[in-house]
């Protein structure tokens, strides 16, 4: 059938263009109940690993520590009680970061980060024999290779996937410190004092951060919808279907993908399970291959038929005397006798579910269509013939390089 179809509605028009426009990934298989399929590669993992970074450092800075007080007895002086308060880390310098996938954990690991602190300092000390004596002031503190790792799980639970933190932990290596004002000793002392509990302070202050920060992308990941509408009648299932698998460079994911009713109608009897064909490019790696097998269209394409919505008026066309009466004078004189100078339409309907078949070079489909002529004569509309049209199958060609 030579005959283009325009399809007017927005959520028909789109599942045509999605293809044309998002690329497919080679060698994906679909689990049962799959007709989606993301595969995220190393280029693509380390874009989000460095944005995910880039959010937790400006998410945690500044970061507070707890005080901390201690006393130490020095020579000459005595027994000195000190106190470190308002230590904040307040920027953090990463180095370098990897990313490593494997079944069944995802690993992120920053190494040689430094991190400068600010914090207050005070001390005092005195006897039976002397007046008490103390001093306070400031001192600024820098981290220096600081190691922090994680280990997360992905794990599918009832079409959502859970974000489950395995293990965390951080190290620092080296600390040193700046102390405005006091007594000359009072350095040495404070390193001394402090070099321990300041390490174990950052070290444990980050890795509690970070614990939050899985919580949160956690209840991000719940709170992602299983259903995403896309029209007042229609809506795509976007529902995990199993758990991400990782591989040794990538993660690949899978959603439901099919168009359901609004009314909760499924179509998932309607379609075989799984891809039926798998088209592939074979341009560089990108960092996002989608693969979208055929049923999702061929769903959309099936709740808009069920709803009764691919179905169009044509009253408006350049010639205009193709939709009038008297431009068939010549040609059905029957037709002009009866309804003089009408006006006509043109009333396109789509008679079977339409089927899309997808291909590496191509995008086909199965549309039959009845196309009714109607006469306007006064308020009336008479239809006054009918062409159906049966199409083997329309094709357009598509390169997904």
């Amino acid at each position: 059938m030579g005959c283009f179809i325009k399809f007017s509605s927005p959520a028909i028009l789109f599942m045509f263009l999605s293809l044309l426009l998002i690329p497919t990934s080679a060698h994906v298989q679909v689990n049962e109940g799959g007709y989606i399929s993301a595969v995220i590669s190393k280029k693509g993992l380390d874009f989000f690993k460095n944005y995910l970074i880039n959010k937790a450092t400006s998410s945690i800075i500044p970061l507070e520590l707890p005080d901390i007080e201690k006393s130490k007895k020095i020579p000459l002086i005595g027994k000195v009680h000190m106190a470190l308060s308002n230590i904040i880390i307040y920027s953090v310098e990463i180095d370098s970061s990897y990313v490593e996938t494997g079944d069944p954990d995802l690993l992120l690991a920053v190494s040689g980060a430094t991190a400068d602190c600010g914090m207050n300092w005070e001390y005092s000390y005195g006897s039976w024999l002397l007046p008490t004596i103390s001093d306070s002031g400031a001192a600024t503190v820098l981290v220096e290779g600081l190691e922090v790792g994680l280990t997360v799980s992905l794990k599918e639970q009832g079409g959502i996937v859970k974000v489950i933190l395995v293990d965390c932990g951080s190290h620092v290596r080296d600390i040193s410190i700046k102390v405005d004002g006091g007594a000359s000793w009072l350095y040495q002392a404070l390193f001394e004092a402090f070099e321990g509990k300041i390490k174990s302070a950052v070290e444990s202050a980050v890795t509690k951060k970070i614990s939050e920060l899985i919580t949160k992308l956690d209840s991000i990941f719940q709170s992602l919808p299983k259903q995403i509408p896309v029209s007042d009648i229609a809506s795509m299932n976007t529902s995990f279907v199993r758990s991400p698998v990782l591989s040794d460079s990538s993660v690949e994911v899978e959603i439901n993908g099919l168009f359901t009713a609004i009314s909760g109608t499924s179509m998932l009897n309607y379609y075989h399970k799984g891809f039926e064909s798998s088209a592939s490019c074979s341009s560089p790696a990108k960092m996002i291959g989608i693969q979208l097998n055929e049923n999702v269209f061929s769903s959309g394409a099936l709740v808009y038929f069920n709803a009764n919505r691919l179905h169009w008026i044509i009253d408006d066309i350049p010639e205009k005397s193709v939709l009038n009466t008297s431009g068939w004078r010549h040609i059905i004189p029957q037709l002009y006798t009866q309804y003089p100078n009408d006006g006509m339409n043109l009333y396109i309907s789509v008679t079977s579910p339409p089927k899309i078949h997808v291909s590496e070079h191509d995008i086909g489909g199965t549309i039959d269509l009845d196309m009714t002529i109607n006469v306007l004569d006064s308020s009336e509309v008479i239809p006054v013939a009918c062409i159906s049209l049966k199409s083997k199958e329309i094709t357009w060609p598509v390169s997904l390089d």
